[in-house]
Parts: structure tokens; sequence; C-alpha cells
């Protein structure tokens, strides 16, 4: 990783400023914080220093940039004064290495053209099609619990979605073997200790990559030869109109960061969901309202604009709890935001989480108003990027509308046969030490209806 100048060093004569901030607590300094409750953090840190400080997280200095202003700077990345990959790589380059996100620039451009064939229109409709029958299967053995915890089952069932829908097969007895080494990569990236030590979150991290590389290269001589719809077969066949198709190793390192993407994000999103629609019946009973209306199990693209409620209820969701909190780049050159001064090679951060909790604007921040979102509302239009949980510019996530019909598709055909509650005083645990998960798998009471 290069070495930035340090923060102090503004160029003579110029009338910017250095960034302000602190290294926290010795060896540490502000990881655990972070980890542990980064909204509060970071409330902190903004009300002390202004949208622009650095601090010491996992092991190296970060500048912090906070708020709307500064998601749409880095988003926007006019002149490429932000890498991806040297951002992400740091923390995830050896679980992820060369996924979609953390390639830069004209090689991105390169391989999101090819990889937008797996996204397209009618490729989705197929998808959903598909969905429909492992939904409707993957929720059948559910049944009435005083003590259902929603992340196990959710999980489960976006991962069968995903090995159907982009792998094209069953896992079998290989399921939570794969299942294991996607958590574990997923949570290596957050890890303290980042060697080898047997054991520990690096170490599984990189056992778990190696898991995924030997399953996904296993499959690949067949997936090219396949005529089937699947991502993994779409993504082999994909061509650009000069006959440029990824190699080998671009599919497999596509496919674990899709994969990942693909059920790690939905499964945290649904069980938000699930946690606010527990403790809000009135909205429970009116996104059931909306898809028994529809007088269908399995639902079809066309169907989607109508489960509007439910469409409220993710964005809100999303805004409570952004899939990925945060989002770092570097500095490929000296860097000027709102009068302060980061040299080339330093490492950013954006915050989506933190962005979504400002008071400054989104009134009652952590209260549950899906409202908020409806035409009549539209709180989120107080700034173009102060609602960004996929991110936004020419990174901005491409599987979203892949989300979201996962999403609906799902929450349909639960809500038909299914109602749930807790407890009036529970409030759900997020684990924030990696992707924020409730801490506690989310224990519900379900009732089969």
């Amino acid at each position: 990783m290069a070495t930035a100048a340090p923060l102090s060093d503004v160029p003579r004569d110029s009338e910017l400023q250095a960034v302000p901030g602190d290294s926290g607590p010795p060896l540490v300094g502000y990881t655990f914080s972070f980890m542990k409750d980064p909204v509060t953090m970071l409330r902190q840190r903004y009300d002390h220093y202004g949208p622009v400080s650095w601090a010491h997280l996992f092991g190296i200095r970060m500048v912090q940039l906070l708020g709307p202003e500064a998601n749409e700077f880095v988003f926007k990345n006019k002149g490429n004064l932000f890498s991806n990959n040297q951002g992400w790589d740091y923390f995830i380059g050896k679980f992820f290495r060369r996924g979609i996100m953390l390639l830069d620039f004209d090689e991105h451009k390169w391989h999101r053209k090819i990889m937008q064939q797996a996204f397209h229109r009618d490729v989705l409709k197929d998808y959903l099609e598909r969905m429909g029958v492992g939904i409707e299967q993957g929720i059948a053995d559910w049944e009435s619990d005083d003590n259902f915890h929603v992340f196990n089952a959710i999980k489960q069932l976006t991962l069968d979605l995903a090995t159907d829908v982009f792998m094209g097969h069953e896992l079998g007895p290989e399921a939570d073997r794969i299942n294991r080494a996607f958590i574990d990569a997923v949570r290596g990236g957050t890890a303290f200790v980042r060697f080898q030590v047997p054991g520990l979150r690096w170490s599984r991290g990189l056992r778990g990559r190696r898991v995924l590389e030997d399953f996904f290269y296993r499959h690949i001589p067949e997936k090219r030869q396949s005529n089937e719809g699947d991502m993994f077969s779409v993504l082999c066949r994909a061509e650009t109109e000069d006959g440029e198709y990824f190699t080998d190793d671009d599919v497999v390192n596509h496919m674990i960061f899709l994969m990942m993407a693909a059920h790690d994000t939905s499964t945290i999103t649904l069980c938000n969901m699930f946690y606010y629609l527990a403790r809000y019946p009135e909205w429970q009973e009116r996104v059931r309202a909306e898809s028994r209306a529809l007088g269908k199990e399995p639902i079809s693209y066309e169907d989607l604009d109508q489960l509007e409620s439910a469409g409220l209820v993710m964005k809100e969701a999303l805004r409570l709890c952004a899939p990925v909190p945060s989002l770092p780049r570097m500095t490929t050159q000296d860097v000027e935001f709102q009068g302060y001064f980061i040299p080339k090679g330093t490492m950013v951060n954006i915050l989506p989480y933190f962005t979504h909790y400002m008071h400054e604007y989104w009134p009652d921040p952590y209260r549950f108003d899906p409202e908020r979102f409806a035409e009549h509302r539209r709180e989120d239009k107080v700034h173009p990027y102060a609602w960004v949980p996929f991110g936004g510019g020419a990174h901005k996530c491409i599987g979203l509308h892949f989300a979201e019909l996962q999403v609906k598709a799902i929450l349909h055909q639960v809500v038909q046969h299914f109602e749930w509650t807790v407890d009036p005083d529970y409030e759900m645990p997020v684990d924030t030490s990696s992707l924020p998960v409730p801490g506690d798998g989310l224990p519900v009471k379900m009732r089969r209806i």
C-alpha cells in the first residue's frame, strides 16, 4: 500500500487546511469503537471536527469524509481522484480480489459492460421466475415457533436461491461448507490481526477463499458449454460486440464476489425488514394486504411495482441499516475537499451508515418511518446523496434491481403464510464488527396463518 505524506504537510503558500484528527487509544486506535457503534463514534467526531477528520482504524490512518456532500464528491470521482481497488484491497482484496467493486477506471468499465448482460431486464425476469419455486420450497419447512431465528432461516434461504439463480444447481452436501466459506471470507476483511494465525479471522478468511475458488473452477468447463440461464453460465458465455469475454480467472473472481454480495446484503436487508415489521404490525398487515391483493404465490416482474408498501419498508430498512456500512478509497493524487488538503496515497472512508442517521438531513432519524420515502414526502430528496445504500457513480451497485426483486419476492410469499411478532420491549442488537447482522439471530414468535 502506498505511503501517504503526513496530513500536516500542506503545500507552502496554500490556503488549504491540514485535516484535523487524532489517533485514539494506543495500538488499536478507534477500531473497536468503530466496530461496536459506528454511528455514535462518528457523530462525536463530526460534532468535534466537522465532516473531515482522520483517525487510526484497523491499523492504518484513515480520513473520514462524512455526509452527503462527501458522498457526492467521492462517488462522482471527477478526475479519477479515488481508487476503489487500492481502498478495498487492504480490507478484502485477499478474499474478494478483482471482484467488480475492486476494479478501477477503464478496466472497471470494461468488466461492467460484460457483466451488465447478467443483469438486464430479460435476464432479471428469468431470475425472478427461477426464484418463485425456490422460495416456495424454502419456506415450506418453516413452522410456528416461539423462538424462530430469522437470520439463520433467511441466510439459508438466500444462499439456496443464490446457488440456483447464480449457479444453476443445488449445493447438496457442500452447502454448509460453501456457506461457511462465504461467512469467513466476509469477516476476514475486518480482522485486526492481519496475518495468518490459525483460528483467527484472517486465516479463516483465506481458507474460505480457497474453498470457493476450488468450487467455481471445477464447474467452469460445464458452464461454458451450457445454455442455461443461471448467472454463472451467463458470465461464462457473455461477450462484447468485439468478441471479448471473461477469462476463467475473471469468472471465478466475479462469481465469488457476486455470490457474497447477493446473499449477504439481501439477508441483512430482509432481517431488518422482518424486525421492523414485527415491531410495527400495522406495517406488516399493510404489506400482507398488498400481497394478497395480487392473488398469486410467486410474483412476476410486472407485479413488483404493485408491492408499494414492501418497497417503502425496504428503503427505510436500508436507511436504518446500510448493508455495506463504509466504503474505503485511496487518493490517487493530492485532493482538495471543503478547504482541506488530502495528500496522494491517503486512505479515505465514506460512511453511508452514518449519513443515514444525520439529523441534519433526516427528521427523527432513529424512528422507523417508511412513509418518509412516499411520494408526498420524499425526505430522501433533501440531497441526491443522502440515501446511498447502493453507493453511487460508476461503482453504483450493479445488482440493485436484483436485490429489490429478490427481497420483494421473498417477503411476498412469507407474509401470505406467516405472521410474526417480538416482545414490545425487544430491540434487535446489531453486530457491526463486520457487515451489520442481528447479534442474537433475531428470535421472533412465528405463526403459520
